[in-house]
């Protein structure tokens, strides 16, 4: 299997070869996949690099419901295009017991959650609230867990009922500030409950979370969707047996693909001239697989970059630290945002040409005018980045 074809279909088919331009948010994340959300840019620079999307843009599509962050697969919050709510709800709920089995250990029953959360629902009747407004409407019904809930990363039994309220599509959250990248948010009712007309039972959800999962990045492994879904390896072939899936080819028959997916594959020609885009570190690119090494070219497996733990290979990573260079889908750099001087610090494996230089500037300017820093995470400040940005700036 040719390696660098693989990578360039990957890259085509995530649309980040310009194929995606001009299309809405809801468009672009129905074609790349639910894009991670952790209080970052990701989601931002996920749409930007694809569709040229603009921070207002995206927004906009998140204050009307066309795309919404919501907890999903692996129990973890993406932001979804509004087509995928119900589905990603559905997904999400098998992971969502952990606060509760925290809260069990500490005492709390089950009725008292139930109550609990009743009384959530009846204080945001009259609009969105945030947790402390919430905390003051409710009174007593919710409860300080102590010392021992602390320690367990528990301090009250309000989070457990806004956890369970909004996996069950009840309520939702909306940024403060309705950005993305921060993590202040105020809870509101969801009416229409987008899960009221969903008829897949959870073994069904699964499926189609398989057929979304292998249109936006197929050919993939079982062991790959099953990272991506945490689902169990049972459930997980279960999921993917009904769809059809053919293998890439003979020597690679882990690799499967739907079969006019292969078609198509079998006459993708690798474009000719290089075809760049710099992307989040939790880009759909990496996490739909985690699979880095399948993105790096030969030459550049030994590449020394930087890591939490000393400098080290590029092939031995199995997550980027900091955020990629791609061209035609092979990982031939990385770049941070440093705030202080409002630049990017990048590094490439080889020599950057004027159209590589030219792809990094409209970036930086983006990040400069539109977003104002690219923190990779809501904890990522410039002071925890400054070692990566430092050794960027060095080679």
């Amino acid at each position: 299997m040719d390696d660098a074809k693989l990578r360039a279909w990957w890259f085509h088919r995530q649309g980040l070869d310009g194929s995606l331009s001009g299309a809405t948010p809801q468009e672009g994340l129905a074609r790349a996949g639910w894009s991670r959300s952790v209080g970052g840019s990701g989601p931002y620079l996920t749409l930007f690099a694809r569709a040229g999307l603009s921070r207002e843009a995206v927004d906009a599509a998140v204050t009307s419901l066309q795309i919404h962050e919501l907890p999903s697969a692996r129990g973890c919050t993406h932001v979804l295009p509004t087509e995928d709510f119900a589905l990603g709800l559905c997904v999400a709920e098998p992971f969502s017991s952990g606060d509760l089995a925290t809260a069990r250990k500490l005492g709390v029953t089950d009725k008292e959650i139930d109550k609990l959360s009743a009384a959530v629902a009846k204080s945001l009747h009259k609009g969105p609230l945030s947790p402390d407004e919430i905390r003051d409407a409710i009174g007593p019904a919710a409860r300080n867990l102590g010392e021992e809930g602390k320690r367990k990363g528990l301090t009250t039994t309000l989070p457990v009922a806004l956890g369970l309220l909004q996996v069950g599509g009840k309520i939702r959250r909306i940024p403060v500030n309705g950005r993305l990248d921060q993590q202040r948010y105020r809870y509101a009712l969801w009416d229409p409950n987008p899960l009221e007309k969903f008829q897949l039972n959870s073994a069904e959800a699964n499926i189609e979370l398989a057929r979304h999962y292998f249109r936006w990045i197929g050919p993939a492994t079982l062991p790959e969707f099953q990272w991506f879904s945490g689902l169990s390896l049972t459930a997980a072939k279960a999921a993917i047996e009904p769809l059809g899936l053919v293998p890439l080819d003979s020597s690679t028959t882990e690799r499967l693909m739907f079969p006019e997916d292969l078609r198509e594959f079998e006459n993708f020609k690798v474009p000719a001239k290089p075809q760049y885009a710099l992307v989040s570190s939790l880009d759909s690119m990496f996490l739909l697989r985690r699979n880095l090494t399948t993105l790096i070219a030969s030459d550049a497996v030994k590449q020394k970059v930087y890591s939490e733990k000393g400098m080290r290979e590029l092939g031995s990573l199995s997550d980027l630290e900091s955020n990629a260079i791609l061209d035609r889908g092979t990982i031939i750099g990385l770049w941070e945002y440093d705030p202080n001087i409002a630049t990017l610090a990048w590094q490439t494996f080889s020599k950057p040409d004027k159209v590589l230089r030219d792809s990094i500037a409209v970036t930086e300017s983006y990040i400069r005018e539109q977003l104002g820093d690219a923190r990779s995470f809501s904890l990522d400040s410039p002071k925890s980045r400054k070692p990566r940005i430092t050794a960027l700036r060095k080679t």
